[in-house]
C-alpha cells in the first residue's frame, strides 16, 4: 500500500481560452466563472497538497490563481481545437519538476468546463489509488444505456447507415434494458496515479494517458459545458447537488 504521507498528491485544472462557445470556461454559472467551482472542489480536497492551473488564457490563469492556484502559461501549439490533452498535462508536468522540483505521484486534473464536481468524490478517488498502487486511474463515469455503443451507426461510402460493430451470427436486442451496462466518462476529473497512467503506452484508448488499469467510480449523472444550454442543465445540477 502506497501511505499517504510518502507521497505527493497535486491538482492541475486544465483549461483552453479557444473554443467554439467563446470564453466557456469562464461565463457565469449562478452567479459564479464556471472555472471556479472544479477549482474550489480540489482545494477542499483532503489529500492534495500543491495546486496548478494550465491554461493559453491570461482571464482563466488570472481568475484561478486567486484561489491559491499557481499559473503555468500553456503554449499556443498545445491550445489549438486538436491540440491533445495528454500533451498539455505532460508539459505541465514538466514545468512543475522543473520550477519547484516537484514530481507528482498522484495527478487530479480538474476539467474547466465541467462544475459537475465534489471534493468529496475526488477524495474517495484518490483514495482507491493510495490503497492500490496497480490502479492506473481513478475515473467518475456514468451509465447511459440510450447511447449504447451498439446502437451507434455510421455512414457508409454508400450514403447508407451501418453498425460500428461486426454482429454476423449475432442478435443485438433492440430493447436497450438488455444489452450489457454501457458507462461513460464524466470529463470532469480525472485521478491519475502517474508512473503507471502518464506515459503509458498501452493503455486504452482513446485516452492512452490513464493507463491499461482504470477504476470507474460510478455516479448518477454527469454535465459539463460546450454550449449554451449546457449552461441550464449545470446549474439545475448544482441546485440539486451543491450548496451554492
Amino acid at each position: 500500500m502506497m501511505m499517504k504521507n510518502r507521497i505527493k498528491i497535486v491538482a492541475l485544472l486544465t483549461g483552453k481560452g479557444n473554443s467554439t462557445l467563446l470564453n466557456k470556461n469562464i461565463l457565469p454559472v449562478l452567479g459564479k466563472p464556471l472555472i471556479s467551482y472544479p477549482a474550489l472542489a480540489a482545494k477542499k480536497s483532503k489529500y492534495i497538497s500543491s495546486f496548478y492551473v494550465s491554461s493559453d488564457s491570461n482571464k482563466i490563469l488570472n481568475i484561478v490563481t486567486k484561489f491559491g492556484y499557481k499559473k503555468i502559461l500553456r503554449p499556443k501549439y498545445l491550445a489549438t481545437p486538436n491540440s491533445k490533452h495528454a500533451d498539455a498535462i505532460k508539459h505541465a508536468l514538466k514545468v512543475i519538476e522543473r520550477g519547484d522540483k516537484l514530481k507528482p505521484d498522484i495527478l487530479v486534473v480538474l476539467l474547466a468546463n465541467s462544475a459537475a464536481i465534489k471534493a468529496e468524490w475526488i477524495d474517495i478517488c484518490i483514495k482507491e489509488i493510495l490503497e492500490n498502487k496497480f490502479i492506473s486511474a481513478v475515473v467518475p463515469v456514468y451509465l447511459n444505456l440510450d447511447r449504447h455503443p451498439f446502437r451507434a451507426k455510421r455512414i457508409n461510402d454508400k450514403g447508407f447507415l451501418e453498425s460500428f460493430f461486426d454482429f454476423r451470427g449475432k442478435e443485438i436486442s433492440t430493447n436497450r434494458q438488455e444489452l450489457e451496462a454501457s458507462y461513460f466518462l464524466c470529463h470532469n476529473f480525472y485521478v491519475l496515479n502517474v508512473k503507471k497512467s502518464i506515459y503509458s503506452k498501452n493503455g486504452q484508448q482513446p485516452w492512452v494517458f490513464m493507463g491499461n488499469n482504470v477504476k470507474p467510480f460510478i455516479v448518477d449523472e454527469c454535465c459539463d459545458i460546450h454550449r449554451e444550454e449546457d449552461i441550464t442543465k449545470t446549474e439545475e445540477w448544482l441546485k440539486k447537488n451543491l450548496r451554492t
